[in-house]
Formats: C-alpha cells, structure tokens, sequence
C-alpha cells in the first residue's frame, strides 16, 4: 500500500501530486485497468501481437 506524508508547511496539493506520482511508478494505475475487466488469453494474445507491430 502507497503512502505519503504530508511535509510540514507542504500544501494539500503538492502532496497529491507526489502521491500520484508515486502510484504512478509503481504501476498501480495500469494494474487497477487491467483488472477492471476480465480478458480472456486469447484476447490478450491477439493486442500483445498487435503492440509488437
């Protein structure tokens, strides 16, 4: 689980936006789509071949 600390004299804000950076490189926004909706392997297959070209 992702945390941060709010610095002292650090606005809301500015926190936010580290936050969303920090989940941001941890991947945790592109693994949430993913999960959003079930894909079957056949369909994963078929965009991964899509992406190579």
């Amino acid at each position: 689980m992702s945390e941060v600390e709010v610095r002292k004299d650090e606005s809301f804000e500015a926190a936010l936006r580290r936050f969303k950076r920090k989940i941001e490189r941890e991947g945790i926004l592109k693994e949430v789509k993913d999960r959003k909706h079930y894909e079957k392997p056949s369909e994963k297959k078929r965009k991964k071949a899509r992406r190579k070209f």
